[in-house]
C-alpha cells in the first residue's frame, strides 16, 4: 500500500469531475454560469487532507469556502446544488459522526447529490480500515451502508443522493 496520495492528483480529478458536472449541467440549462470557477469545496478543518485543502487555497478554478461544522457545510451545499454549482465536501470521519442527521435530513431525504470526500484520521495503513483499532475508522463504511450511501476508498448525476469517498490514506 502506498504512503500517501499527492494532492495534485486530488485536485486534478476534482477539477475533472466539475468539468464533467459543468458539461451535464449546460446540456441542460440554456444561460451559461457567470463565472469561470469549475465548481465548490466546502470544508472543515481537516489535518488529514491538509495537504489538498492547502493546494486549494491556491486554485483559481475551484472556489474553497471553510465552514464551521459539516452541518452548515451540507446545508450550504444544498444551496449551491439548487443553484446549478457542483459541490464536494471535505470532511473527517469525526464530521460524518456529528452530522448524519443532516446527511439523511439534507441530502438524503431531499436528494441532493452530496459528494463528501471524507478523511479517516488515525488509519493504520496496514489495515483494512473495517479491522481499525480506531472505533471512528471501522464504523465509518459500515454507518454509510447502514443509511445506503455509496462509497468507495479513495484508490453520475442519474442517481440522486449523496456519496462519499473515504480518504484512507494521509494526504501530501
Amino acid at each position: 500500500m502506498a504512503e500517501s496520495i499527492p494532492a495534485p492528483l486530488i485536485i486534478d480529478t476534482l477539477k475533472d469531475t466539475f468539468r464533467e458536472a459543468r458539461a451535464a449541467l449546460a446540456a441542460e440549462v440554456a444561460e451559461p454560469p457567470r463565472h469561470s470557477h469549475l465548481g465548490w469545496i466546502l470544508s472543515v478543518p481537516d489535518t488529514h487532507q491538509k495537504s489538498v485543502l492547502a493546494a486549494l487555497d491556491k486554485e483559481e478554478a475551484i472556489r474553497v469556502v471553510t465552514c464551521a461544522t459539516e452541518d452548515e457545510a451540507t446545508t450550504i451545499a444544498a444551496g449551491l446544488h439548487i443553484g446549478g454549482e457542483p459541490v464536494v465536501l471535505m470532511i473527517q470521519h469525526a464530521g460524518l459522526y456529528a452530522s448524519i442527521n443532516t446527511l439523511r435530513g439534507v441530502a438524503m431525504d431531499g436528494r441532493v447529490p452530496v459528494f463528501y470526500m471524507i478523511g479517516l484520521l488515525s488509519r493504520e495503513k496496514d489495515k483494512d480500515p473495517k479491522e481499525s483499532r480506531h472505533s471512528m475508522v471501522r464504523y465509518c463504511e459500515p454507518l454509510l451502508d447502514t443509511f445506503g450511501v455509496p462509497h468507495a476508498r479513495l484508490e453520475g448525476p442519474q442517481r440522486r443522493g449523496p456519496t462519499a469517498v473515504l480518504v484512507g490514506l494521509e494526504t501530501i
